[in-house]
């Protein structure tokens, strides 16, 4: 199993986004992933970093990690604007890139409607997930699929390179991955997750964090997500530290997944 990170995006400057991001390619992470919302969930008064203009800061401060969004939605930008963005940062980091597409849901909606962004239909919103896809693998790129919705695997059985849940349960990853796979009809789409963690040495827990304990916990937890068919766990961490402390003990927790 390959393990990322989601970096420190919801503040006002991105030197600590950055920071982090060096602090996991130096750590032996395998990825790391920037959200792709106008504020912080039902934070509207929160600050955020643009993520794709944090994706460019990123394709030029790190060189070995994998880059992308997780995920970029439809419909925040018109369908040339996204394409040009992937093929732009595609350009940039090569096959590091990993293109990760949504189409939003009720919890996003209301960043849309703020903004004065248009929210179509949910038909029409995977009609654009699943052209985004295909531009992207036209590019060479990985296409992943975010979401757990049926027509969501319906669309990543079609176009894509893999599907991305969110803090699905080792059972719910064996059915998603089954699903998926059978609609794919024997073509390999691999499975993706995502989802809180706190991870210390100490080992205490915190409410909020699905990957929860001390490195040891951590190995099993995610060891029963691997062995349910995850290929790849991009971990947010619930708190970041000027020490990165957290990022190095990721790093070592990826390195006993290998």
């Amino acid at each position: 199993m390959k393990v990322g990170v989601s970096l420190p995006q919801f503040r006002p400057d991105a030197e600590a986004a950055i920071v982090t991001a060096r602090a996991a390619e130096a750590a032996g992470l395998d990825g790391v992933f920037v959200f792709d919302h106008l504020w912080p969930l039902g934070q509207p008064d929160r600050p955020v970093l643009q993520s794709w203009a944090l994706l460019g800061a990123l394709a030029a401060e790190t060189g070995r990690v994998d880059v992308g969004p997780l995920v970029a939605r439809v419909g925040l930008v018109p369908d040339a604007v996204l394409n040009h963005q992937f093929e732009t940062l595609h350009r940039m980091v090569g096959a590091r890139l990993i293109g990760g597409v949504g189409t939003g849901d009720r919890l996003s909606r209301a960043e849309n409607v703020a903004f004065g962004v248009d929210y179509p239909s949910v038909e029409e919103r995977l009609a654009q997930v699943a052209a985004a896809c295909r531009h992207l693998r036209s590019l060479g790129a990985r296409a992943w699929v975010g979401g757990r919705s049926a027509a969501i695997r319906e669309v990543a059985a079609a176009e894509a390179d893999g599907l991305n849940v969110w803090e699905s349960t080792p059972d719910e990853v064996r059915t998603e991955l089954a699903d998926v796979r059978a609609r794919a009809g024997g073509r390999d789409v691999e499975l993706t997750w995502g989802g809180r963690a706190h991870v210390t040495s100490g080992g205490a827990d915190h409410p909020n964090a699905v990957i929860n304990g001390t490195p040891d916990d951590a190995v099993v937890q995610l060891g029963q997500l691997a062995d349910a068919g995850v290929t790849y766990a991009i971990l947010s961490p619930v708190e970041f530290d000027e020490g990165q402390v957290a990022v190095k003990t990721l790093g070592e927790v990826a390195s006993y997944l290998r």
